[in-house]
């Protein structure tokens, strides 16, 4: 059985399809068109526009401030401590424990200091020992602190 239908039915249909699909895309558009102009007082096309370039502009602006103050803290924290090796240790085999340390604390270049505790039954020593690119400045390193740099690198 062959459905027969009518070309002006078909063509109703159509044009009715084609005003709902309009409808829908004018409604779309329209509330896109208020969320645009929401919180403008003149509402036109152009001062839309303006309004969102003044706001792109002041965007850019405080992007490259950000950016430039970035810049600057990156290059100051260069110097900021940012490695740190530790190593305990026992350097005295008649007393208990490793209550004795190596600290390291290095820069991005690795420069610091090696702060290291000798701990005996009597008294507890510290020494502090400059470090350049990794390496003593003027002053012999022991094992321990070669350790405690070697982890902070």
């Amino acid at each position: 059985m062959l459905l027969n239908f009518d070309p002006t039915i078909i063509a109703l249909f159509v044009l009715f399809s084609w005003v709902i699909a309009l409808t829908i895309l004018l409604i779309q558009t329209n509330r896109h068109y208020r969320r645009l102009t929401r919180n403008i007082s003149k509402k036109d096309l152009k001062s839309v526009l303006d309004e969102m370039l003044t706001k792109t502009d002041l965007t850019q602006k405080q992007i490259q401030l950000v950016s430039s103050s970035l810049k600057k803290l990156d290059s100051k924290s260069q110097g900021f401590i940012q490695k740190v090796g530790f190593v305990r240790f026992n350097p005295f085999p008649q007393t208990g424990g490793d209550q004795s340390f190596s600290l390291a604390l290095l820069d991005a270049k690795n420069n610091g200091f090696v702060l290291s505790s000798l701990h005996s039954r009597e008294s507890t020593r510290f020494y502090a020992k400059t470090v350049k690119d990794g390496l003593s400045e003027g002053r012999e390193l022991s094992k321990e602190e070669r350790q405690a740099i070697n982890h902070a690198q």
